[in-house]
């Protein structure tokens, strides 16, 4: 892997947004709405070479558009499963924001590195 590759950075949104309990379960859609524009205004904080941001997104917040900066995906099924199939089919080094146990195992198993929410979050 070439040392200016992007970083591959999948946000878990259900579990960022519901790391704080500032009532994002009145409005799931617009709490994610929040969470995309704040990565897209400051990236991953500490973070020096370039990032690629992945938003994955499910339930009640899926449709989020992507913005420049932050492409959102819309989980199909489990947002669990799709972050691991995309960190599956990512080469190159990856990331993944998530509190969640059982996906950072799963994630790590592929060799993804992994952080918690205050990674990106005020």
């Amino acid at each position: 892997m070439e040392d200016n590759a992007a970083l591959l950075v999948i946000v878990d949104g259900a579990n960022v947004v519901g790391s704080v309990p500032d009532g994002w379960w009145r409005d799931r859609r617009g709490a994610a709405e929040r969470l995309r524009d704040q990565l897209a205004a400051r990236g991953l904080p500490g973070h020096d070479g370039p990032v690629e941001v992945v938003l994955v997104v499910e339930g009640a917040a899926r449709g989020v558009a992507s913005v420049p900066g932050v492409r959102v995906e819309s989980a199909p099924g489990s947002g669990d499963d799709h972050m691991v199939d995309l960190v599956a089919r990512s080469p190159g080094r990856r990331l993944v924001v998530t509190a969640d146990r059982e996906l950072r195992r799963r994630v790590t198993e592929l060799g993804a590195e992994v952080t918690g929410p205050r990674a990106v979050r005020d």
